[in-house]
């Protein structure tokens, strides 16, 4: 889950029951496209605003600029709090006529579907599939519901443009092994593999994932840093952030410093791109690639 997710409790979801006991669905306009959007989700919330549709309010609206960085969010989208405990008297207040979530948030399906129509869109769960082809499907979809499907094909050819120039501008890379992760503490990293956003643009670009172990169904593990030894002669792609006293306690790191790449100096800082986002965040994932690595060595 998300390193800004907190976990779902029980008290909170009975807390959201009983504020929503008495509350009755929004206005919706028969016939018209849904413009009060509200969005639990991040990579829902960017694909909204792909589509020129800004979210009248997200969740965890104050770490936007940390985790996905572009598209900016505008100013005055309201702050629900944290998703799994949602303000729901102010989500209430806002009369929205559609709200956007997950199955990470499905115990909280019947307390929303009270407030406004809810839909629940798949892009991370434990069934087969990986999040790129589902993004594209949700986006057709969501274009759809909201009368932006000329928008929402746009976007989606974009996408691909996006990772067909990052794939010419890797090509010198082509099969180059990188690791991606973002880092926990001096010791632990969340490593990025099979099932993740950023393995599915990577296998676009042209690279190849280092990372080869299991992983959960958000595409992660995490794991010691000493397993990275495995691939000594990869590549590795830490995302920012990166807390100040983690950065400098590695540079004085043994373990750290025997690893393969950090010897050859295969190491490179990459800036914030959203890891559980959708096509918005693997254009900018598929840049920051090719920002990262065009400029370096195709070997050592």
């Amino acid at each position: 889950m998300p390193a800004f997710a907190h976990r779902l409790t029980r008290r909170g979801l009975l807390a959201a029951a009983a504020s929503c006991a008495v509350l009755a669905p929004g206005p919706s306009r028969a016939g018209a496209a849904p413009a009060r959007i509200v969005s639990l989700d991040y990579g829902l919330a960017e694909t909204l605003l792909a589509l020129g549709v800004p979210p009248i309010a997200i969740a965890e609206a104050d770490q936007w600029a940390t985790w996905v960085v572009e598209p900016a969010m505008p100013p005055g989208v309201v702050n629900l709090g944290a998703a799994q405990e949602a303000n729901l008297e102010l989500l209430h207040a806002l009369k929205p006529e559609l709200i956007l979530t997950t199955p990470y948030l499905a115990r909280l399906g019947p307390v929303l579907a009270r407030i406004a129509r809810t839909e629940s869109f798949a892009i991370y769960t434990p069934e087969p599939g990986t999040p790129y082809p589902r993004s594209v499907d949700a986006t057709r979809r969501l274009g759809g519901m909201i009368g932006r499907e000329s928008q929402a094909q746009a976007l989606i050819h974009a996408s691909v443009a996006r990772m067909a120039a990052a794939r010419a501008a890797l090509a010198s890379h082509s099969g180059t092994p990188v690791f991606v992760v973002s880092f926990m503490d001096t010791r632990h990293v969340r490593v990025y593999g099979a099932k993740s956003l950023f393995d599915d643009v990577m296998t676009l670009c042209g690279l190849s994932n280092a990372w080869r172990g299991e992983v959960n169904y958000w595409g992660f593990a995490t794991v010691g840093i000493e397993q990275l030894a495995r691939a000594p002669e990869a590549r590795l792609i830490y995302v920012e952030p990166i807390a100040a006293d983690v950065r400098a306690a590695l540079a004085r790191s043994p373990l750290w410093n025997s690893l393969g790449f950090v010897r050859a100096g295969r190491v490179h800082a990459m800036p914030p791109a959203l890891m559980f986002g959708m096509l918005p965040s693997a254009m900018r994932f598929a840049g920051l690639l090719e920002q990262t690595l065009a400029g370096t060595p195709a070997h050592g």
